[in-house]
């Protein structure tokens, strides 16, 4: 019922089913309009464009990310390229000249994890990272870590992007943490758009990151920051649009914004923004709100996992899904398979049979989307590992 929105993509893609949409998700229609809206402001506009898009375009999407994750403040949100961008900008609010203590996960998506790996390879961090398997008592358990002492930062995922598994209990998490000097992070990408998330009771404790190129469906190049207000960090890696309303000032003296702005950068391409902005229209203009969207994924799922049961695989199997409770969990499925060499060539084989999937070291992942009506049908192949 949704394919309407996506016949650029879909007609483009014809005979191919793709099962990525948790890596690139297809984009609506509406985003090449606004690609092509973006050439013409900046056509008409030239240099007054910064103007259109800082007091129109993004107070618009910042409004439209804030319902979603029903913020009370919308200018609490910032945009950048990436969230890469923005780890690193929150990593550099610490005094350079001490370490930083870090707890997180052991399942952070490349983002994080090889950035403080690296920064941990020069004593810059000390990091804890707590495993996410066994995950039915991951949450005591990182809890009970929290407990124990006070970190200069804690990160972690509402959805990790290796499993799919679902942090049930945000507010549980936050509330542990006592010192009111820790700076909490969490990384809300594979979240964002695909589950239903309230943060209202815990908007003033924590920073959220996530993006378009996920859920939201606008592609790369835009991602954004929830700040909680009043925050009063000041980061070394900080850009000019931070300091917008101060431009016309010559000073010595570097400021920040009492909003979202504190954690801004500099100049991007602000396609990508407009290009968020018509899916968020669209989906609102549509009544296509979140939790519409997860039941039809939910469907999608159970209909798979029914469907595994007639083709007989050694492999896509549902014992070897990574899941807990399937109520909770990401848009996307992940099998645990022997070893990353087996993924690869499982991988390898669905892609000649035009069924696009991805893999992540061993664990093989089938994301669903709402452009597809039905489940894969995979009993018409002849795959090398057939149980007969």
């Amino acid at each position: 019922m949704y394919k309407k929105y996506y016949k650029k993509f879909l007609d483009a893609n014809i005979g191919i089913q793709h099962y990525a949409s948790h890596s690139h998700h297809y984009w609506p229609d509406v985003t090449r309009e606004a690609m092509l809206e973006y050439w013409d402001d900046s056509a008409r506009l030239v240099d007054d464009k910064w103007n259109h898009i800082f007091s129109n375009k993004i107070p618009e999407t910042q409004k439209l990310i804030a319902n979603i994750l029903q913020l009370s403040n919308p200018s609490q949100i910032v945009f950048a390229p990436n969230t890469h961008e923005f780890i690193y900008r929150l990593l550099s609010c610490f005094d350079v000249r001490k370490k930083i203590n870090v707890l997180t996960t052991d399942s952070e998506f490349y983002s994080f994890d090889r950035q403080i790996n690296r920064m941990s390879e020069d004593a810059l961090i000390d990091v804890e990272k707590i495993a996410t398997f066994p995950f039915d008592d991951f949450e005591d358990r990182f809890i009970e870590r929290i407990k124990s002492k006070s970190y200069d930062m804690i990160f972690f995922s509402h959805v990790f992007f290796n499993s799919g598994m679902v942090v049930k209990n945000l507010k549980k998490i936050i509330d542990a943490v006592k010192d009111s000097q820790t700076m909490i992070v969490i990384d809300g990408y594979h979240g964002f758009m695909a589950l239903p998330t309230n943060l209202s009771e815990i908007e003033s404790r924590v920073f959220y990151l996530s993006g378009s190129y996920k859920y939201a469906q606008g592609g790369e190049g835009c991602c954004f920051l929830h700040v909680p207000q009043n925050s009063s960090y000041r980061p070394i890696y900080t850009g000019w649009f931070a300091g917008l309303d101060e431009l016309s000032n010559i000073s010595n003296t570097v400021s920040y914004p009492n909003s979202g702005l504190r954690f801004a950068g500099s100049t991007m391409d602000f396609a990508a923004l407009y290009r968020l902005n018509a899916v968020l229209n669209l989906f609102q203009s549509e009544n296509l709100s979140v939790e519409k969207i997860h039941t039809h994924i939910q469907q999608l799922q159970h209909n798979f996992r029914d469907h595994l049961l007639s083709i007989d695989h050694h492999y896509l199997t549902e014992k070897n899904i990574i899941s807990v409770d399937y109520n909770h969990h990401g848009h996307f499925l992940t099998f645990a398979m022997p070893s990353p060499i087996h993924a690869k060539n499982l991988h390898d084989e669905l892609k000649g049979h035009k069924i696009i999937t991805d893999f992540r070291g061993n664990k093989l992942r089938f994301g669903f989307g709402i452009y597809q009506n039905d489940v894969i049908d995979l009993s018409a192949m002849k795959l090398t590992a057939k149980k007969s």
